[in-house]
């Protein structure tokens, strides 16, 4: 399939409608985070969606493969990717507003881009990446305020496990790209994470939680726990890989700018969130960076300018007036 650099409404209507499971997440975590520990919600997002992932593979007739290599890089995406992040953000909304979170989240392009400085050799920092980075991490500091100079809270823990969330969703995004040369499907390589992330989780969740001596959750609350894992993961990750492979790796990046816009809207309509302007200020600085770090809008905006410029004055030479 062609990849198309210019996105048509089908592959805008998927980015959001991506966008807005994504920043659904936020909202189910929400609801679901105040009847369940944080690992067992996790443990059963990725379960449910493994189910469903791996379901799916079965009708299409093409299971996860066996290999021990492909199953080793599976554990470790799936650490990073899954186990990780998800239980870091959950835990973390126990704390901050989803709103919050999600705006935090939207630092990983950010420190994706370091990571692949360090750690690729064909994505290196270009001018404009670095002041994107700046911006972004000024946006960061904004959103945390005073919090970080007068001592540890727990909400600046928060903050910062969010944060250790996107670092290692950026570190996941290098780590995975080890999946095109092994042959893995995009599909499988889905698959094969939720499924390693629901096996290193269940010893874990058993030890630590114990979910068979809590409080039987009410009906809202397994509502969320389904939409997490069969709206936010199953189906939003058949739409990324959809998105990705007939628009490309840069477009899809473009969700980032839309998830916190989705994530603050429900969380304000259905959990009565309210952000500070500080943290819209910093949504703002984040925006800018990633804007800075993609490099469409300012490459746009020159050729706006440009357009702009008023005509050479030799031009008017000989004309009447």
């Amino acid at each position: 399939m062609t990849v198309r650099r210019t996105m048509g409404p089908a592959e805008w209507a998927m980015l959001i409608a991506l966008s807005l499971l994504w920043g659904g997440s936020f909202f189910f975590n929400g609801v679901a985070v105040k009847a369940l520990p944080p690992l067992t919600l996790v443990f059963l997002r990725v379960t449910l969606a493994a189910l469903t992932l791996n379901a799916i593979l079965i009708l299409r007739g093409t299971p996860l493969p066996l290999d021990r290599r492909i199953w080793a890089a599976f554990f470790g995406m799936g650490l990073l990717n899954n186990v990780v992040p998800f239980t870091l953000i959950v835990w973390g909304q126990t704390h901050i507003a989803s709103g919050v979170a999600s705006i935090l989240n939207a630092t990983t392009p950010l420190f994706a881009v370091i990571a692949a400085h360090l750690l690729t050799a064909d994505e290196k920092m270009s001018a404009n990446r670095v002041l994107g980075v700046l911006a972004g991490f000024a946006g960061v500091v904004l959103m945390i305020g005073p919090a970080a100079l007068t001592g540890a809270t727990v909400n600046l823990f928060a903050q910062c496990a969010v944060l250790g969330a996107a670092i290692s969703y950026s570190l996941a995004g290098i780590f995975g790209r080890r999946f095109k040369a092994m042959g893995v499907t995009p599909l499988a390589t889905a698959t094969g994470q939720v499924t390693a992330a629901a096996i290193l989780l269940l010893p874990i969740t058993a030890f630590i939680d114990m979910p068979w001596t809590l409080a039987f959750p009410t009906s809202d609350v397994w509502l969320s726990v389904a939409g997490i894992a069969l709206l936010s993961t199953a189906l939003a990750y058949i739409l990324y890989f959809r998105i990705l492979s007939s628009a490309g790796a840069t477009n899809i990046a473009l969700v980032t700018f839309l998830i916190p816009v989705s994530a603050i809207l429900l969380g304000a309509l259905f959990l009565s969130e309210r952000l500070m302007p500080r943290h819209f200020g910093g949504l703002a600085l984040i925006a800018i960076g990633l804007a800075a770090i993609d490099g469409r809008p300012v490459k746009a905006l020159q050729r706006l300018m440009s357009s702009r410029k008023p005509a050479d004055p030799e031009e008017f030479m000989g004309r009447d007036i």
